[in-house]
């Protein structure tokens, strides 16, 4: 079982000397990829001209741009609520940006109240992610907003 209160004081040490949204999202990235099993994806959209645009992340390729209120990042992003995802196939307007991914949760993160970016994650299992993991993801990312200078972004 991941450690999400380890994780989210991992993430504040890091972001203690260079709190740049850029570095603490790489960082992010890699704690989540190399501490929760079974993903195929861990990573950040950022809110730029109107729609998401790729940001640091660990795994495979992904989609360049997200519309808001398209596929689950976007979904997230317009309605300003986590996504936690069992069947992406079942999602309505599901974005395929890797055809291996079968589940999938996203977390908004906020600055200056308004959403500027997501975290992403992605599972090649059905069912990966569960109540637990939104509890968990959601105090990561109150830890990011907490820690990170989001002002650029807002």
């Amino acid at each position: 079982m991941t450690d999400y209160k380890l994780l989210a004081a991992q993430i504040r040490s890091l972001a203690e000397d260079e709190p740049h949204f850029i570095p603490v999202m790489s960082n992010a990235s890699a704690l989540l990829f190399e501490n929760m099993e079974d993903l195929n994806w861990a990573g950040f959209y950022i809110m730029n001209k109107g729609s998401l645009m790729l940001g640091p992340f660990q795994g495979k390729v992904a989609c360049i741009r997200i519309e808001l209120g398209k596929g689950v990042c976007g979904t997230a992003a317009a309605s300003d609520e986590t996504q936690l995802v069992k069947d992406v196939h079942q999602f309505p307007g599901h974005i395929a940006c890797d055809s291996a991914s079968n589940s999938e949760i996203v977390v908004p993160i906020h600055c200056g109240g308004k959403v500027v970016a997501v975290l992403d994650i992605d599972s090649p299992s059905l069912g990966r992610f569960d109540e637990a993991d939104r509890e968990g993801l959601e105090q990561f990312v109150k830890a990011l907003e907490e820690t990170a200078d989001f002002t650029q972004l807002s």
